[in-house]
């Protein structure tokens, strides 16, 4: 079983064509498990729908022990791709003995050309062949959670 932790993020933002803004609504992960036909037994839990700039250390606490309290070890956490790198060492820090996946997207699920079907689908099969760690999985790739950082001229993750 995998345990699906949402926070929001560009993932799961929906375009508002009145007033020309993103904003959350619900998450879209089962939604996008179920169009990948995924078979994997999997359980999402949303704790928070907000941007990751407007995420603080109570915010990560909160996901922190979530990660502790879930009977799983196997963990997947969607998140905004600006602070996914603090959030990972925030979680790593405190040495859990689980897989930790976190993962995110550029463009909205909900626009339809979105890399977050990508993301989701390699954060899925990572989180279940990664040993014990926390990383960060995006663009096809998985890094270890203090050795990427996001281009932000590129908009890409790589090693740093």
């Amino acid at each position: 079983m995998i345990r699906i932790f949402a926070t929001g993020g560009t993932f799961d933002k929906e375009y508002d064509m009145i007033n020309g803004r993103l904003f959350f609504n619900q998450t879209n992960i089962d939604e996008m498990l179920q169009k990948g036909r995924c078979t994997t037994p999997y359980t999402i839990e949303t704790l928070m729908m907000i941007d990751s700039l407007e995420m603080d250390d109570s915010d990560r606490d909160k996901i922190l022990n979530a990660c502790k309290n879930t009977l799983e070890d196997k963990i997947l956490i969607t998140h905004g791709t600006d602070t996914m790198t603090e959030t990972a060492g925030f979680i790593a820090k405190n040495h859990l003995d689980k897989t930790i996946v976190i993962t995110g997207a550029l463009i909205p699920y909900s626009l339809g050309s979105s890399d977050g079907m990508f993301n989701l689908g390699s954060a899925f099969a990572f989180v279940q062949t990664l040993p014990k760690g926390v990383y960060i999985v995006m663009n096809g790739r998985f890094f270890e959670w203090d050795k990427v950082q996001k281009n932000k001229a590129t908009g890409y993750f790589e090693i740093k």
